[in-house]
């Protein structure tokens, strides 16, 4: 629908009265022109309401000296902070002025809001055509075509417009433009928010994490809301003569008004231009449109070939989405500009899905190009086995090297792309109580593809129960799984303390013992967990433990408590293998059993789940378990009375070295986010990646990751040669080592990434987290160092 802009216009809302000779009396004063006769003042003859404009009411003035005007004021009511910046448009408008850009007259900005009630400015009323229907339907396709170039050559111009010779250098901050919309939309998103859209949380949490940084440099003057109903065209020619409407104008980045733009071409009729006739006839097709932008902005290359151009969609439907939920929430306040605002509730939930849905592909994309996530606001996944992945002295089966192939593929194209999903979905799953925790359907799906393509217990050598793997062939699929750590290993069933149960069932349980428990282990139907640490003793020296396992005929009493009991808070956790003493008057070493409980047992009480720096580790989650009085039958001791100490040495070698292997893999994923975000960030004058510290770091960091890899290699090695026992040495080597420098190399790379690495918009502190806890988990540091030096000296001299 075309209407010219005299027509465009009504009596004035109620709500929205002006006190028509105050206005009078200060407009004589103040406006230029205005007093046209000596001390005659001229007098308002008409005055009416515009119909658009659902942020600041705008009216027509017309004085009776024929000279028309505009005004153009802040609503009343209580504002969202820093909503219908008036004086924002008022000074760009004036600026643009002096570049003979395509804006109204301005003649003078009003900051006393007792004249009218609110500030307000005064411009220039421009005859013209103005486009409520963005398809044109009065127009021949020829005319349709030549409307839409001209919209498209003028936001081309205002984008290559010199800010700084027009006064305008410091009128806004420069770069991060998209880190800052982002922030001031969810604010205000959430200040106006009346009903729960679950697609707005998504956005909000994501669209800062996903921020394209390569296009970070662009920065120019940007409108806001460049739409082709806030611009005015000649009467009769394809030309602008006026562009409206400048409250969000502000130096930015030019893709936000493009996107805007753009976001018409998926939106359905009438808000946008899909619908099923398809385009109307002479307007250019979405890649038409951007070419020729690119053309006319003279841009090295077209913006909507680069996945990135969904994320700026993305983004201007999230803008427009927060912005009609203000739209809303002032209708319901009842100082809403537009007589249609109550509608736009379901406009702000259409546009939101629009948005989450783009921003999803996006990531997807990202994910198929090997680029799983914004590099400078989230962790980029890589292992150094990716581009070598066997580059070792030691036999490794062309068996291992396939699966390894379909491992990294598997990742590549299931986990990395679901993440975010898996990590949301526990959110909502899992913020009550324990008991009401549930683990993302999403995990499910996967898990049941990995199972199909025989991605399945690798860890486990023996070839009935596993793959057959050699902990030399396992190593790389580990660290691999250690670039996604909370996901993929128990996707692929390879999650402790599950893997060390299931090694423990195959190598001490009796027949029935493994048909009960270990075989639905090995399918993925339950999970497991293993109780040894205890609060009230030091318990990495495992003769302290005092959970006491008492025989009372054909059963054992169980009675005290344990604690970081890993895996016990998941719904599908079914039993422990619990430590305790059944003997104290025995040798030290032979006071301890070993029992499996079954956690629904009578006395188990789950007391609390622990975080770990603040970190629930959701769904598996470690807990705090007391046993009071429960009893046990006796078929369910593992290898007998007095065993407990062997069989929990015998199972913490082979997780010892899993945790070392996974580690890398956060450490090799650490390294490259570091990279990529040094070569995209800027201090003093140059990129950070330009500094001779940052070049340290980083080659620290390359050394400590090949030593930790090289010990860890000869460990498996010796383990597959000698067994757990005979690879004591090196057992501990790694222990004490490869967590210790993993988590330096956690500290530099969230150093260097400043608060976006102290906060959860990257993996990084959750995998520093994960480092530090290792240093005490399955034995601290000091026990490791301890062996070795004693080992050490024992070699050094045997011989004197």
């Amino acid at each position: 629908m075309e209407t010219n802009s005299e027509t465009a216009m009504g009596g004035i809302r109620k709500g929205h009265e002006i006190d028509i000779r105050k206005l009078e009396r200060w407009m004589n004063a103040n406006v230029d022109r205005f007093k046209v006769k000596g001390n005659v003042e001229t007098v308002i003859v008409e005055i009416k309401q515009f119909k658009s404009g659902q942020s600041n009411p705008t009216f027509y003035i017309k004085a009776s000296s024929g000279k028309e005007y505009v005004l153009r004021k802040k609503p009343h009511g209580q504002l969202l902070p820093s909503a219908h910046m008036i004086e924002r448009e008022y000074a760009i408008m004036n600026a643009l002025q002096r570049v003979n850009f395509p804006v109204p007259r301005t003649y003078v900005l009003c900051h006393d809001a007792a004249i009218i009630g609110t500030p307000f400015y005064v411009m220039d009323f421009v005859h013209g055509r103005i486009f409520r229907d963005i398809t044109l339907p009065g127009l021949d396709p020829k005319e349709r075509r030549e409307i839409w170039l001209e919209f498209n050559r003028v936001m081309a111009r205002l984008h290559t417009i010199n800010f700084n010779t027009i006064g305008l250098s410091d009128f806004a901050k420069h770069g991060e433009y998209f880190d800052r919309q982002i922030s001031t939309w969810s604010r205000q998103f959430k200040g106006s928010k009346t009903d729960e859209i679950k697609e707005m949380d998504y956005l909000i949490q994501n669209l800062p994490k996903l921020i394209p940084r390569e296009h970070d440099h662009l920065v120019s003057l940007v409108h806001g809301d460049f739409r082709l109903d806030n611009v005015i065209f000649h009467p009769t020619k394809p030309k602008i003569l006026a562009c409206l409407d400048w409250e969000l104008g502000t130096l930015g980045h030019p893709f936000s008004d493009l996107s805007y733009s753009c976001s018409l071409y998926k939106l359905p009729s009438p808000f946008g231009l899909v619908s099923e006739q398809g385009l109307p006839e002479g307007i250019p097709s979405e890649k038409e449109f951007l070419e020729l932008y690119c053309k006319n902005a003279k841009m090295n290359s077209n913006i909507g070939e680069d996945p990135s151009w969904n994320f700026y969609l993305s983004f201007s439907l999230f803008r427009l989405a927060s912005i009609s939920q203000g739209v809303y929430k002032r209708s319901l306040l009842g100082n809403a500009s537009a007589s249609n605002a109550n509608e736009y509730g379901e406009r702000a939930k259409m546009l939101a899905s629009g948005s989450a849905s783009l921003l999803q592909l996006y990531h997807d994309e990202l994910r198929r190009k090997n680029a799983h996530s914004s590099p400078s606001s989230t962790v980029t996944h890589g292992s150094g086995f990716e581009e070598d992945a066997f580059r070792t002295p030691y036999p490794i089966s062309p068996k291992a090297k396939e699966i390894y192939e379909k491992l990294n593929k598997f990742m590549q194209e299931e986990i990395y792309p679901n993440e975010a999903k898996f990590e949301e979905e526990v959110k909502k799953l899992c913020s009550g109580p324990i008991e009401s925790w549930k683990t993302p359907e999403i995990f499910f799906q996967l898990q049941k593809k990995a199972k199909e393509q025989g991605l399945w217990n690798l860890f486990l050598k023996d070839q009935k129960m596993g793959m057959g793997f050699s902990n030399v062939e396992y190593a790389p699929m580990a660290e691999l799984m250690g670039t996604s750590p909370l996901l993929s290993i128990a996707v692929f069933n390879c999650q402790p303390p599950d893997t060390g149960n299931m090694e423990l069932l195959a190598k001490f349980g009796t027949e029935e013992q493994k048909e009960r428990w270990l075989v639905p282990l090995l399918n993925g139907q339950v999970k497991s967990c293993i109780g040894m640490t205890e609060p009230q003793v030091a318990s990495s020296d495992m003769t302290n433990l005092e959970c006491k396992i008492e025989r009372q005929g054909r059963e054992y009493v169980v009675n005290g408590k344990k604690w970081w009991i890993t895996g016990s808070a998941d719904p599908r956790c079914k039993f422990i293998l619990l430590l305790g003493k059944t003997d104290p008057s025995k040798p030290k070493h032979k006071q301890q059993t070993m029992i499996i409980v079954p956690l629904n047992s009578v006395g188990v009480k789950v007391e609390r789940a622990l975080s770990t720096f603040g970190y629930l580790d959701a769904p598996f989650g470690h807990c705090e378990i007391s046993f009071q009085n429960v009893r046990v039958p006796s078929e369910n001791v593992i290898l007998g009375e007095g065993r407990g100490f062997e069989i929990a040495q015998s199972r913490m070698g082979t997780e010892r070295l899993h945790h070392c292997m996974r580690l890398i893999g956060m450490g090799e994923s650490a390294l490259k986010a570091m990279c990529v975000r040094a070569t995209q960030r800027s201090t003093f004058g140059k990129k950070l990646s330009e500094n001779d510290s940052v070049l340290a770091d980083v080659a620290e960091c390359r050394n400590l990751l090949d030593q930790c890899r090289l010990l860890t290699m000869q460990c498996a090695y010796t383990m597959d040669q000698l067994g757990a026992k005979g690879a004591i040495r090196e057992i501990a080597q790694i222990k004490a080592v490869v967590p210790q420098s993993i988590s330096l190399i956690l500290d530099k790379a969230i150093q260097l990434h400043g608060g976006l690495g102290l906060s959860g918009d990257t993996p990084l502190a959750s995998f520093w987290a994960y480092a530090r806890a290792t240093r005490i988990a399955d034995g601290p540091d000091e026990v490791h160092k301890r062996i070795l030096g004693l080992l050490e000296f024992k070699r050094q001299t045997s011989k004197l």
